[in-house]
């Protein structure tokens, strides 16, 4: 059985990977895959946060066991038969960064190897370039949205910049004033 999961950022609308996933995958195996693709720090503590379709925690999977087992001894369908309809991915745990995973059913006519999940879709950077200030398109206001070109209702001149004008200078650095101007 294969499963199709949408690996998203909460808030942001100009970010997801699409996976195709085996369900005999484990936990381990799709955080490897996950981290290599999003670059990931590879030095920090992880953890899987499986919810039901309420948002009820229904397990927690890490390096270490957490209650519900261990990451490299759950196979994603084995959680999702638990009742997990999508996870909460912690990829450093210190510093509660994480992405969401939702379980979107699964994928028929499709062949994944256990061992290797697929990206098969992507839409916009990894996660660390909206933690440097990257905005998409889809997540700027209404007001700010128009591309290059497209004109605006709305007149616009240098002052709406926050140009102001300057005076000009003399040769000696003194300013020139005209004797008509107040």
């Amino acid at each position: 059985m294969v499963f199709k999961l949408r690996v998203t950022l909460t808030g942001i609308k100009g970010f997801f990977r699409v996976y195709h996933v085996n369900g005999a995958t484990t936990l381990y195996t799709l955080h490897k895959q996950i981290r290599a693709d999003l670059e990931f720090p590879q030095d920090q503590l992880i953890m899987f946060k499986g919810l039901d379709f309420e948002g009820a925690v229904v397990g927690r999977w890490g390096l270490f066991d957490l209650g519900s087992g261990t990451v490299d001894q759950m196979p994603l369908e084995k959680a999702i038969k638990e009742g997990t309809d999508s996870f909460v991915y912690f990829y450093d745990v210190t510093n509660k960064k994480s992405v969401n995973i939702q379980v979107e059913g699964e994928v028929e006519g499709v062949k994944v190897n256990p061992d290797f999940p697929v990206l098969a879709e992507t839409k916009g950077p990894n996660p660390i370039e909206f933690e440097n200030g990257y905005v998409a398109f889809e997540d700027l206001p209404d007001t700010q949205r128009h591309l290059p070109g497209e004109d605006d209702d709305e007149d616009f001149d240098d002052e709406d910049l926050g140009e102001e004008e300057e005076e000009e200078e003399d040769e000696d650095g003194k300013e020139i004033y005209d004797e008509d101007e107040q």
